[in-house]
C-alpha cells in the first residue's frame, strides 16, 4: 500500500521531469503523469481497508499516539495514515523445561528454587494465558509486543522463587505439591490481570530433586513396601493360626459332645457288638483247630 504510494510519486516526478527536459520521451509524460495519478489513489485507497484475521485484535496508531479501540477480526475502512498491529488474543503456552528445545528458550530453561531446607529443587513449568482484547491498546503502549520476554517470563519465575521457600525439598515433591501449585496461580494470576494477561492454566510439568534426597525417599519407599509385606505375611500367619485354634476346638467340642452323650449301656452294648466280631472271627479258626462254642451275650 504504502509502496504503491511511492511508485506513483516517482510516475509523477518522472513525468515533470521529461517535460523540462524537452527529450523524446516527453510526450510520454502525460502519460506518466497519470499512472503516477492513479497508482497513488490505489494505494491510499487499498491502505483505507484492513483485513483483522481471526483470533485477533488491531491496535491502531497514528505517529506514536495509540488509539484506545481495537479492532475486531474482520474487515474495517480506517484512516490511511494510520498503523495497525495485530495482537494474539487465542491461547499462548510458554514453557520453561530442562530438556533441550522442549521450552520456549533453546538449553536448560528450568526454574531452579530453594526450598525451605536449603535445598535446590529444579521445576519444569508451562503457563497458559491470553491477552484481554479491550487491554491490547494498554500492553501495546506500555510493554510492546514482546511480552513474553517482559512479563510472563520474568514475573512467573520470580512468583515460583518467592512461593518456594515456605515449603522443603519434599513436600513440593510428593504431598504439597497441589497446594504449591494452587498458590503459584493465584499470586501470578494477579500480577498477569493488572498487565492485561488472563492466566488460564498453570501446569508443573516436573519437580526435580537432589540425588541425595532421591535416593533417600527411594529408600524410605522400601522400606515401607518391605513393612506392608511384613505386615502382610503376619496377618495371614494370624489367619491360619486362628483356622487352626478353631479347626482343633471343633474337634475338642465334638469329642465331650460323643462322650457326654454315651451311657453305660450304650458303652456295655458297644463292647458286646466287638466281642461278637471277634467270636465270628475265632469260629473260622475252630473250624480247624477244633471246636469252641461262643459265649452269648445279653443285657
Amino acid at each position: 500500500m504504502v509502496l504503491l504510494i511511492i511508485i506513483g510519486i516517482i510516475l509523477l516526478v518522472l513525468s515533470f521531469s521529461l517535460k523540462n527536459n524537452q527529450s523524446q520521451l516527453s510526450h510520454f509524460s502525460n502519460l506518466f503523469r497519470i499512472i503516477g495519478f492513479l497508482v497513488i489513489l490505489l494505494g491510499i485507497f487499498s491502505s483505507m481497508f484492513k483485513q483483522i484475521d481471526a483470533g485477533k485484535v488491531g491496535v491502531q496508531s497514528l505517529y506514536g499516539s495509540v488509539q484506545p479501540d481495537v479492532l475486531e477480526s474482520g474487515l474495517h475502512i480506517i484512516n490511511p495514515l494510520l498503523d495497525v498491529t495485530d495482537f494474539d488474543i487465542q491461547t499462548q503456552n510458554y514453557t520453561m523445561s530442562a530438556v533441550h528445545n522442549e521450552g520456549a528458550q533453546a538449553g536448560d530453561d528450568a526454574i531452579r528454587v530453594l526450598s525451605n531446607d536449603g535445598l535446590e529443587v529444579v521445576i519444569d513449568l508451562t503457563v497458559l494465558y491470553r491477552i484481554t482484547p479491550a487491554d491490547a491498546p494498554k500492553i501495546f503502549k506500555q510493554i510492546g509486543v514482546n511480552y513474553n520476554d517482559k512479563i510472563v517470563r520474568p514475573v512467573t519465575r520470580t512468583r515460583i522463587r518467592d512461593n518456594a521457600v515456605y515449603y522443603d525439598a519434599v513436600a513440593l515433591y510428593s504431598t504439597k505439591r497441589n497446594e504449591f501449585q494452587q498458590r503459584i496461580f493465584k499470586t501470578i494470576e494477579a500480577d498477569f490481570k493488572s498487565r492485561g494477561l488472563i492466566l488460564e492454566q498453570l501446569l508443573i510439568r516436573n519437580i526435580n530433586l537432589p540425588p541425595s534426597v532421591k535416593a533417600s525417599i527411594e529408600s524410605k519407599i522400601n522400606a515401607e513396601q518391605d513393612a506392608q509385606k511384613m505386615q502382610f505375611v503376619l496377618q495371614k500367619e494370624k489367619q491360619e493360626a486362628e483356622r487352626k485354634r478353631v479347626e482343633a476346638q471343633g474337634i475338642a467340642d465334638y469329642q465331650h459332645i460323643i462322650s457326654m452323650g454315651l451311657t453305660e449301656k450304650q458303652l456295655q452294648y458297644e463292647q458286646i457288638k466287638a466281642q461278637k466280631r471277634n467270636c465270628h472271627f475265632s469260629q473260622y479258626q475252630n473250624y480247624f483247630y477244633g471246636k469252641r462254642k461262643c459265649a452269648s451275650y445279653s443285657f
